[in-house]
């Protein structure tokens, strides 16, 4: 007869089997039971406690995002759970893989209005892969695997388990539980093989193809296979925001960011290729701007896991379903090797311009005042264009993107569908343990700060070497821009009173320095790398300072503004 052990005890097993070992949370009432196991499994889950679980949340995103490995993190019920909601929305859309462990109240006392009871499973279905509520211990080991298998197969994302307080009391028999199968679930579907005969026709008939890489190929741990296919047939390239560090900055073929704030020669020459090939990647409308103009000349080529994205947006004229790691390789054997040398000539009219219009101009400012951009470029330089570059929500988040390089995979960790502000400190704080080896730099402004500022005590207490960049411009920067282009410049309650965070970082003991200077950056800036551990760095930077090119709300991708 099989030992009796209770829920708890089955969940701490159960995570363990599925390898785990790192843990972010934050215990309460109806998790206890959870938390008492847990402190018997120090040496191997080490539980990272952060000071709001809406922290929990991102981090466990930083950590997946960085490392590639399911995030978990695990919370008590009611407000607890509920203030997850904004994480796991987020990892949603973003095809995060997360596991939200929750409390609940006994399955007595469900549908009684119990003290921090909420129905989690009803709250979290629509923003979840799968979310399930587990009342019994004898399910616990399924549960457990189902969920890890949900959320890392096929097109990743968050699951959510609502552990009633008596399942997690109650014993029964543990048998360990992997699962690789669930009928009805497709998590990669077939790949037609005329697809990718049909496919690489007209790749090979292209006169001016172009290339638009999404996370996907992240995700899909695609990046050579990306490389062999763009190699062999000579198509520039342009990467959506999350897509950024899936193709190396210097790569010949990189011709920089897609979307409103993109760079002017993959957005402009959408409109002007005759084959677009989507790859891993859903065209939101950030990238596509105005649908009713969007590359309607061109023929579709969509490569994607979920069959959902197909045709969501953008009509695909072929649709290569499939794991990007495979169907790539499939299409890329029919290929002939091409160079396309006068459309790849196409973009240096337009990098010119940008470089003149706008690059120089922010990274070689005429004012004595620092710009978001210059700063960017400085870190990004200091690591060898070799840090994970994680952001916040909003000019931060855009002037990052645009100015740090990328030299390795996996290294841009940002809110992209959900735009969250307060996601940068608790993800970069995963990301340190997800990847250990490398330097985790975010970029933040001073909103985005002060919604998760409360994270610096976690940082304090786990030494998590943390790189903190504050870009103070003493506003909601991306609303005052838009209000300074589009709403006669009424800046509606978008400038912003600061505290000293020089004072604030000293609190929690994080080494800090303001930098208002632009002779003082370089300095202050090797000495927050050689720093062991967490560091904060003020930039104070131009107040109204805007983040250029940019197609205008419900503009076309090949109408970008060079000026405000």
């Amino acid at each position: 007869m099989k030992d009796l052990i209770s829920g708890a005890e089955a969940l701490m097993r159960s995570l363990e089997y599925q390898g785990v070992e790192t843990i972010f949370g934050y215990p309460g009432g109806s998790i206890m039971p959870v938390f008492d196991a847990l402190y018997d499994h120090r040496d191997t889950l080490n539980h990272i406690l952060v000071r709001h679980e809406q922290g929990a949340a991102h981090a466990a995103q930083g950590f997946a995002r960085s490392s590639g490995e399911v995030g978990v993190c695990l919370v008590t019920s009611g407000p607890g759970a509920t203030n997850t909601i904004t994480g796991i929305a987020d990892a949603m859309i973003d095809s995060t893989p997360i596991v939200v462990i929750a409390g609940q109240v006994g399955t007595a006392f469900l549908g009684t209005d119990a003290f921090q009871e909420v129905d989690l499973v009803g709250i979290t279905q629509p923003i979840t892969k799968w979310s399930y509520q587990i009342r019994r211990a004898e399910d616990v080991p399924w549960a457990v695997a189902r969920a890890f298998y949900i959320a890392k197969s096929g097109r990743p994302g968050p699951v959510v388990l609502d552990f009633a307080k008596n399942a997690q009391v109650e014993k029964a028999g543990y048998v360990p539980t992997k699962l690789d199968y669930i009928r009805s679930y497709v998590p990669v579907p077939d790949t037609d093989p005329e697809a990718v005969r049909i496919a690489a026709e007209l790749i090979n008939n292209a006169e001016r193809p172009l290339v638009l890489v999404g996370q996907g190929v992240e995700l899909g741990n695609a990046q050579q296979e990306l490389r062999n296919f763009i190699e062999k047939a000579g198509i520039p390239v342009g990467c959506t925001l999350l897509g950024l560090s899936a193709l190396p900055t210097d790569h010949p073929l990189n011709k920089g960011m897609l979307g409103m704030h993109g760079n002017l020669g993959p957005n402009i020459n959408t409109n002007k290729c005759d084959v677009l090939i989507a790859v891993g990647m859903r065209f939101d409308d950030r990238v596509t701007g105005n649908l009713a103009t969007y590359a309607k000349q061109a023929k579709v080529i969509h490569f994607d896991i979920d069959p959902a994205e197909v045709n969501k947006n953008v009509h695909a004229d072929i649709a290569v379903l499939g794991d990007c790691k495979e169907t790539l390789v499939a299409v890329t054997e029919l290929l002939q090797a091409n160079t396309h040398t006068e459309w790849l000539e196409s973009f240096t009219d337009y990098e010119r311009m940008e470089e003149e219009k706008v690059i120089r101009p922010e990274l070689h400012p005429m004012s004595d005042t620092l710009t978001m951009g210059e700063v960017v470029c400085a870190v990004s330089e200091a690591t060898h264009n070799e840090a994970i570059l994680v952001t916040d929500v909003g000019q931060n988040q855009m002037m990052s993107a645009r100015y740090f390089k990328y030299s390795k995979e996996r290294s841009i960790i940002t809110s992209g569908g959900l735009g969250t502000m307060g996601f940068g400190l608790p993800a970069a704080i995963g990301a340190t343990f997800g990847r250990p080896d490398r330097t985790v730099c975010v970029f933040m402004g001073d909103g985005g700060l002060q919604m998760n500022i409360q994270e610096l005590g976690t940082i304090m207490e786990q030494k998590a070497p943390v790189k903190i960049i504050v870009l103070n411009n003493n506003f909601l920067g991306n609303v005052r821009q838009w209000q300074a282009m589009f709403f006669n410049r009424k800046y509606s309650f978008t400038p912003m009173m600061n505290p000293d965070y020089m004072k604030i970082a000293s609190a929690y003991d994080i080494p800090s320095r303001r930098v208002m200077a632009r002779e003082e950056l370089s300095e202050a800036i090797a000495e927050m790398i050689k720093t062991e551990g967490p560091y904060l760095l003020e930039a104070c930077v131009i107040e109204e300072g805007n983040v250029l090119p940019m197609t205008p709300p419900g503009g076309s991708v090949n109408q970008m503004l060079l000026e405000c």
